[in-house]
């Protein structure tokens, strides 16, 4: 049986601070080298950094050969410790990625080593090199084309489908990579915490009338209107106002609704139910940190940035699954808000000056390379 040797790193420039990963897929008999990969992370700190290397590297050892053992040397004793199951991930943000990490290949073909940093080099200068393309205002190319095995051949890789998006790595031209991954994201359909303005997160109101009608008319443009479709695939947050949005949809265009937690609602803790007033009433100056911060949560509620964390994570998840297919994503205002400001490169709070009305369109392209295109915001051609 084949081997691959991965090796990788991160690098944060102020911890947290500008980040990049970097990785190296070798064979182990020959030492050819396979893939040489790194992307610039915007701001983010090491031990993510570090993870994202490990991810990349593992999805380039699946997309050269899904069968080959893996053998992977870190300087992270962190990460070598987790992912070998001796430590335990107690970080919210490691969780998710470690999860990741290890649902790329079979746990029993993987095997982690740690090395001293200074035999962890060709990693750490990808990284680095990646950061600095990045500051220079240009993307990083890799000198060394992933070589994807014959069973993978005409998938696109996974590492490069879910890489993030960055501002800075969008300052150049690409080639063209041929048919993207496409995600229609579909706001729901109004409920009766929409027609009154109130707060509506983790609550679970159904839609009314007219919220299951916009639902129709979405579902009869997705399913006879070809300029973003057709639809391959309906993911949707799991709260029933989306799922009733998304079933619409299903009906129509005869697939079926996966459930996606990862795209529902922020969590508005004792803000929800309430409108803008009430809760500037009761919760004057919590309301306003929670709107000058995106750090700041409502009281028991979640941060802006845990939510576009989470929404983020779940679109590489989606672009990793579906690569070169269009996903209809069902979800809500501020996850679609969140996923449009990372792909334009825009702060956080930039989802305070987007208008984004009830069964809403906006659809955005992710390309092989890393770099993506918002193809619009905001369509409600279906409901005039």
């Amino acid at each position: 049986m084949r081997t691959l040797i991965i090796e990788a790193d991160g690098a944060s420039r102020g911890n947290p601070g500008e980040a990049s990963y970097g990785a190296v897929v070798e064979d182990e008999d020959t030492g050819e080298l396979l893939a040489e990969l790194a992307e610039y992370l915007g701001r983010a700190t090491n031990n993510v950094a570090e993870y994202r290397g490990l991810i990349a590297g593992l999805e380039a050892a699946a997309a050269i050969d899904p069968r080959a053992r893996v053998k992977v040397r870190m300087d992270s004793k962190l990460v070598v410790e987790q992912m070998s199951g001796r430590w335990q991930v107690k970080h919210p943000d490691m969780k998710p990625l470690a999860e990741r990490a290890r649902g790329v290949l079979p746990d029993a073909e993987v095997t982690y080593e740690w090395i001293p940093r200074n035999l962890n080099g060709h990693a750490d200068r990808l990284a680095n090199e990646a950061l600095d393309a990045a500051a220079a205002g240009r993307a990083w190319v890799s000198p060394t084309p992933l070589r994807v095995g014959s069973g993978a051949a005409a998938a696109t890789t996974a590492a490069q489908a879910a890489a993030p998006v960055s501002a800075k790595s969008q300052v150049a031209w690409s080639p063209d990579l041929g048919r993207p991954t496409r995600l229609l994201l579909l706001r729901h359909g109004v409920t009766p915490l929409t027609l009154e303005k109130r707060f509506a997160g983790i609550g679970d109101p159904p839609l009314v009338e007219a919220g299951q009608e916009q639902a129709r008319r979405a579902a009869e443009r997705l399913r006879a209107d070809v300029r973003y479709g057709p639809v391959d695939a309906i993911v949707a947050s799991p709260l029933r106002r989306t799922l009733a949005t998304a079933e619409a949809v299903a009906r129509a265009v005869g697939l079926p609704v996966e459930p996606e937690p990862g795209v529902r609602e922020i969590d508005f803790g004792l803000f929800e139910g309430l409108t803008f007033a009430e809760t500037h009433e009761h919760y004057p100056s919590e309301l306003s940190a929670f709107l000058g911060s995106a750090e700041v949560a409502p009281p028991q509620g979640e941060t802006l940035a845990a939510l576009a964390r989470r929404a983020v994570e779940a679109k590489d998840r989606l672009v990793a699954r579906y690569p070169r297919q269009t996903v209809l994503v069902v979800t809500h205002v501020t996850p679609i808000k969140a996923l449009v400001c990372a792909a334009l490169g825009a702060p956080l709070s930039a989802v305070n000056r987007m208008e984004l009305a009830a069964a809403s369109l906006s659809v955005i392209d992710y390309y092989d390379d890393g770099l993506c295109n918002v193809r619009c915001v905001n369509d409600t051609a279906h409901l005039d």
